[in-house]
């Protein structure tokens, strides 16, 4: 199974932006269905790890939190520029999510993340688009902003490959509690 932890993004928000798609040749843009925030990928793991995985993630307590998605950027690889994002605000819920999301799969033997938690949406896939295109559509929409959503709950993923794009089937729910425990 391929596997990833993430923050599901109400119909509301990915309708906002699948607005953006749109205005920049060479992009492969992300299908609206497939809009989340990533707190972990896990990737390939054998079926018995993946319970492991699912009774780590239910151990998991946390508060519930409003999330605003605001802004444009773009992620580069060996100088070039692969992916488009919007950006997540950061605030202590979110990263204190993400923090014992990670510490629940090291204990369960995954690997650390080797990458810096960046909050985003992916929204395309730019390695074929002329970079001054992308460059220009980030200044052009740098201030593309989403009201706030609550955030009630995170969820396992597992991806396969589509023909298009991948296919995202969310697989379990894991709730936040509406207000931490003192």
């Amino acid at each position: 199974m391929r596997l990833f932890v993430a923050l599901a993004l109400p119909d509301e928000v990915c309708s906002s932006l699948a607005g953006l798609a749109g205005g920049i040749p060479g992009a492969k843009w992300v299908p609206s269905a497939n809009y989340h925030l990533t707190l972990r990928f896990i990737g390939e793991i054998e079926n018995w790890r993946a319970q492991e995985v699912d009774d780590a993630l239910a151990g998991i307590r946390g508060a519930a939190f409003d999330l605003s998605l605001h802004g444009l950027g773009t992620f580069e690889k060996a100088g070039r520029i692969h992916s488009l994002w919007v950006g997540a605000e950061r605030n202590p819920a979110l990263t204190h999510l993400q923090g014992k999301v990670e510490t629940a799969l090291q204990r369960v033997g995954l690997p650390p993340e080797r990458k810096r938690f960046s909050p985003h949406v992916t929204i395309a896939r730019t390695d074929r688009a002329p970079p001054e295109k992308v460059i220009a559509y980030v200044q052009a929409h740098n201030l593309f902003r989403v009201a706030p959503v609550r955030v009630e709950c995170f969820t396992l993923f597992s991806s396969r490959l589509g023909k298009e794009a991948s296919v995202y089937t969310p697989e379990v729910e894991y709730d936040l509690q509406a207000r931490a425990a003192a």
